[in-house]
C-alpha cells in the first residue's frame, strides 16, 4: 500500500514531521515558496499542513489534483478558499484548541495593560521621567466584561475574568441559556452588552455577520470610557471609527493584536494616546506552537490513514475511534443513495434519511453525508463526502434527518426517501452481521439483495415464465447472472427483479429486455 504524501509548507514545530512519519505518512518540509513554486509541486501531495503564510487560493486548489485534506495549525482559516476546496472535495481542518489558552491569556494581559496604562508608563519611565502622577488607572475587580463570542477562547476568558471578580456579559447567537448558566455569564443581546460593559473583548470569527461588529454606530452605544480588546480577527472593528472614539474619549483605551491588513505597517490608530498594539501575538507562546503542530499532524494523519475527521470546517467530524464502527453504515448509506439516484427520473427536491435501531445510536451526520455522496454521483463523477452536501445545496435539495427510537423488524435500518413527481419513493437497508450492507426494501416491496457491481433492475408483472424469459435473453447474449433477487407486492401484481451480472449489460440487450412481455421498466445499475 502506497503511503500518503504530506507537504508542510510553513514553519512548524519539528514534532509535526515526526508524528507524520511515525503514523505512516511520507512527509516533505518545503517552506518559503512563492505561489508559483508551490503550484508546481502541490499536485504530488495527499495532505497539506500550513500556518498563516501559505495562501491556499482557488488557483492553487485547481492544481492540487491529488490533495485530499489541508490542515491549518491554528484557528483562523482566512488564508484558505474553503468554498473552492469544498467543490474540489478537499477536507479543510483547523486546530481551534491548541492555542486557546494562549490567546485568552493575551487578551487578559492586554486588559490589564489598558487598565493601568502600562506600555506608556514603561516608556516614560525608561526615558528618564518619573510620571507617577500622570497615570491614574482603574481596577478590573467589580467591573463588567462584555464578551463578544463565547466559544472556546471566549469561555476561557470568561473564567479568568470571573477569577478576577469581574461580572461577565456575553453576546453570542449560538450561546444557549443552559451553556450561559454553566459558564456563569449573563447572556445578552449586543445592544445590552454595549451599554453595560466597562471592558469589551472580542472572540468571534470574521464573517459577513461579524465584520465591523464594532462599527461607529455600535461604538457610540457603548458606555463612555469603555476599553476594547481584540485578539480575534482583524476587521471585527472599524479602525477609523475606533480612532475617532479614542480621540473623543468615548473609548478610554483600546488594545489590538489583529488588524484589517497584516502585517500592519501603518494604521490610523498608530500613535493614538491610550492605544496599545501587538503584532498578532495571540498564539505566540512556545506551548501553543507545539500544541497546534502536534494537533494538525495528528488530525491529518488520522484522516489519511484511518479516515478519522476532526475539527473539519466543511464536513462532519468523525473520530478515528468512530470511523471503524461507522464505516459499514456509511457503505450501506452510500449504496442506498446511489440506488435512489440511479432510479430517480426527475429532479429531486427533497430527501429524508431515517435511522432506527442500532443506527439511531450513532452519529447521523456521516451517514447523511454518505447518502448524499451516493446520490450526487448522478451529477458528478468526482463527488465525495466533502463536496456532496455542497452539490446538494447547489441544486436546492432539502435534506432532512430523522432518528427513530422505535424497534422495527431489523436490529438496524437506514431508510432513504425522496420526493418525486409521482410521490415519495423510498429504499431501505440493513447490515448483516454488523458488517455486510444489504438492501431489504425498494419502493415498498420487500427484497433482500447485495448492492454491488453491475446489476439489472426490472419492474414487471408477476406472471409465470417471466424469469425464464429474462434468463434466456441474457444467456443468449453472453451475459452471466450472479444472483437473482425477487420481490412482489402481491401474487400476479407488480414485482421487482434485481439481478447481479458478471459484466455490464450492453444498451442493445437492455433495449431487448424492455420489449420482453410483462416488463414495465428496466434499468442497468452500477455500484
Amino acid at each position: 500500500m502506497t503511503k500518503p504524501r504530506v507537504l508542510i509548507s510553513d514553519q512548524m514545530d519539528p514534532k509535526a514531521e515526526q508524528i507524520f512519519r511515525t503514523r505512516g505518512c511520507d512527509v516533505d518540509v518545503i517552506t518559503g515558496q512563492t505561489p508559483e513554486e508551490l503550484g508546481e509541486i502541490i499536485g504530488n501531495y495527499d495532505g497539506l499542513a500550513i500556518r498563516s503564510s501559505t495562501k491556499l487560493t482557488k488557483e492553487l486548489i485547481a492544481k492540487a489534483t491529488n490533495l485530499k485534506v489541508v490542515g491549518r495549525a491554528g484557528i483562523g482559516v482566512d488564508n484558505i478558499d474553503i468554498p473552492a476546496a469544498s467543490v474540489k472535495g478537499i477536507v479543510v481542518m483547523n486546530t481551534p484548541f491548541g492555542n486557546s489558552i494562549t490567546t485568552a491569556e493575551h487578551a487578559i494581559a492586554l486588559m490589564f495593560a489598558l487598565a493601568r496604562q502600562i506600555p506608556e508608563a514603561n516608556a516614560q519611565t525608561q526615558a528618564g521621567k518619573w510620571p507617577k502622577n500622570d497615570f491614574m488607572g482603574v481596577e478590573v475587580t467589580g467591573k463588567t466584561l462584555g464578551l463578544i463570542g463565547a466559544g472556546n477562547i471566549g469561555s476561557i476568558v470568561a473564567s479568568r475574568a470571573q477569577g478576577l471578580k469581574m461580572k461577565v456579559v456575553a453576546y453570542d447567537p449560538f450561546l444557549t441559556p443552559e451553556r450561559a448558566v454553566e459558564m456563569g455569564v449573563e447572556k445578552a443581546d449586543l445592544d445590552t452588552l454595549l451599554a453595560k460593559a466597562d471592558f469589551i473583548t472580542l472572540h468571534t470569527p470574521l464573517t459577513d455577520q461579524t465584520r465591523n461588529i464594532l462599527s461607529a454606530e455600535n461604538i457610540a452605544k457603548c458606555k463612555p470610557g469603555v476599553r476594547i480588546i481584540n485578539c480575534a480577527r482583524g476587521g471585527l472593528i472599524d479602525e477609523e471609527a475606533l480612532k475617532a472614539a479614542l480621540d473623543s474619549g468615548q473609548v478610554a483605551g483600546a488594545a489590538l493584536d489583529v488588524f484589517v491588513k497584516e502585517p500592519a505597517k501603518e494604521s490610523p490608530l498608530f500613535g493614538t494616546p491610550n492605544f496599545i498594539s501587538t503584532p498578532h501575538l495571540g498564539a505566540s507562546t512556545d506551548e501553543a506552537q507545539v500544541n497546534v503542530a502536534i494537533q494538525v499532524a495528528e488530525q491529518l494523519s488520522d484522516y489519511l490513514i484511518q479516515g478519522g475527521v476532526t475539527n473539519a470546517l466543511n464536513m462532519p467530524s468523525l473520530s478515528a475511534e468512530e470511523a471503524p464502527k461507522l464505516r459499514p453504515y456509511m457503505a450501506l448509506a452510500e449504496r442506498l443513495g446511489s440506488l435512489v439516484g440511479q432510479l430517480a427520473h426527475d429532479n429531486l427536491t427533497q430527501i429524508s434519511i431515517e435511522v432506527e435501531g442500532a443506527a439511531a445510536q450513532l452519529n447521523i451526520k456521516p451517514i447523511t453525508g454518505a447518502v448524499l455522496c451516493g446520490l450526487m454521483r448522478r451529477y458528478s463523477d468526482t463527488v465525495n463526502m466533502v463536496n456532496a452536501p455542497f452539490l446538494a445545496r447547489e441544486r436546492g435539495l432539502d435534506v432532512r434527518e430523522v432518528r427513530h427510537d422505535r424497534e422495527g423488524d431489523y436490529s438496524t435500518l437506514i431508510r432513504v426517501t425522496v420526493a418525486t413527481s409521482q410521490g415519495d419513493r423510498s429504499v431501505a437497508g440493513t447490515l448483516f452481521g454488523n458488517r455486510e450492507p444489504r438492501l431489504v426494501e425498494i419502493f415498498g416491496i420487500g427484497i433482500e439483495a447485495d448492492l454491488a457491481g453491475h446489476m439489472l433492475y426490472i419492474v414487471n408483472v408477476d406472471v409465470p415464465g417471466f424469469i425464464g424469459r429474462i434468463g434466456t435473453l441474457l444467456g443468449e447474449n453472453g451475459i452471466n447472472i450472479g444472483t437473482f433477487h425477487l420481490g412482489r407486492r402481491s401474487a400476479g401484481g407488480e414485482a421487482i427483479l434485481l439481478l447481479s451480472l458478471d459484466s455490464a449489460i450492453p444498451q442493445a440487450v437492455l433495449d431487448m429486455a424492455a420489449k420482453v412481455p410483462g416488463v414495465k421498466m428496466v434499468k442497468a445499475l452500477a455500484f
